[in-house]
């Protein structure tokens, strides 16, 4: 597992009950899913050399990416030497960044998305703003969690806009997206499973963001059908192209009946926590099975489940979780705290899962869950 936290924590956990060996590498010490892979390793994941010792070293059957931020130069010399690569090596460097998704669902597939410019210099992002209109939104290519988004409401936001763009980068400062801010009804992820008998999509599943950051998501979300099988047309095409087995986070906005594609993860995605109760299957059990070649059977939903993220407020230090008793005492709730051994800034540590008659009876029940929920830090 490249990347350790606590999506990859379900899915080892899932794995481990179908019999595997699984060894945790992220860049610090005790993150989630090092706390129940069978070892682990600490080195950046950026660090080719470190990364390339370390696959030498264990010798795995299966790499299995849970980051974007890893160097997947090396993932496709490793592949191309006859190393499996979940989904693909090439899935994981075309996903990395958002010129190479974004091209290839635009460009090469011909998928509708907003209309967009790619962007070196605050000279060139203002000049498309000017050209794409404001307001737009300014992202940097490779960033997760909303870290140096924008909505840039005038030409005059622009340069503050930049440097947080630049700020926020994962792997320092660089290139940008700049995006035309589109009309939408609301946003969905279609979380789509590809395995050895086929492609099929999990019921679609609503999300809420604030600052770009998944705030809350629940499962089902309300959809014509029209909407729907437009939308599973899309993340269908998105997945085929990208190949190899495995779960994909196809994020969609939705307007009346019309799709629009904006990103899509190789791995189990951050909304999908609500599959945990959801569905017969959750979206990280979906993933095991896939990446071992396993049959993945029809998904199907079981009960409406939604989600609600706990923030930390602002902090550095090590996360301490208080309200967990009053939480639980909302009916047909539950907690995923993560286990992080540290915080810094603004961070998600836990987020509350809840069921209900209804997708609304859901959500009212996953925020009181969160709201009941207290982190400091000392």
């Amino acid at each position: 597992m490249l990347g350790s936290g606590e999506l990859g924590k379900e899915v080892v956990i899932e794995l481990q009950r179908l019999g595997c060996e699984v060894i945790a590498c992220d860049r610090y010490p005790n993150a989630p899913a090092m706390q129940v892979a069978h070892r682990s390793h600490v080195f950046s994941m950026l660090d080719g050399e470190a990364l390339r010792r370390v696959i030498a070293e264990e010798k795995p059957d299966l790499v299995v990416p849970e980051i974007e931020a890893i160097a997947t130069d090396v993932l496709v010399e490793l592949e191309a030497a006859g190393q499996r690569v979940i989904p693909t090596a090439r899935a994981a460097r075309l996903t990395m960044n958002r010129e190479g998704i974004r091209r290839l669902a635009a460009e090469e597939l011909g998928l509708p998305t907003s209309p967009y410019r790619f962007v070196a210099t605050e000279a060139e992002a203002l000049a498309a703003g000017d050209e794409l209109g404001f307001p737009c939104v300014l992202k940097p290519l490779m960033s997760s969690s909303g870290h140096g988004q924008s909505v840039v409401k005038t030409a005059a936001d622009m340069a503050a806009a930049w440097r947080y763009a630049q700020e926020g980068a994962r792997s320092g400062a660089g290139r940008c997206i700049v995006e035309g801010f589109i009309k939408f009804d609301y946003e969905i992820t279609v979380l789509t499973v590809s395995a050895v008998n086929g492609i099929q999509c999990c019921p679609p599943v609503g999300h809420v963001q604030i600052d770009g950051d998944y705030r809350e998501s629940w499962q089902p979300c309300a959809m014509s059908p029209a909407a729907w099988a437009e939308a599973q047309r899309v993340a269908k095409a998105v997945v085929a192209n990208l190949g190899g087995h495995g779960l994909f986070g196809v994020e969609c906005f939705v307007r009346g009946d019309e799709v629009m594609f904006s990103e899509v993860s190789p791995r189990p995605h951050d909304t999908g926590l609500v599959t945990i109760g959801s569905q017969a299957w959750s979206e990280f059990a979906l993933h095991a099975r896939a990446i071992l070649g396993l049959p993945v059977p029809p998904v199907y939903l079981v009960r409406p489940y939604a989600h609600s993220v706990a923030l930390l407020g602002h902090g550095d230090g090590v996360p301490v979780v208080s309200g967990v008793a009053e939480a639980l005492a909302v009916p047909e709730s539950q907690l995923r705290i993560f286990g992080k051994p540290v915080c810094k800034g603004h961070r998600r540590l836990a987020v509350a899962v809840a069921t209900g008659d209804t997708a609304d009876e859901a959500r009212d029940r996953a925020r009181a869950t969160a709201a009941a929920i207290r982190i400091t830090v000392s």
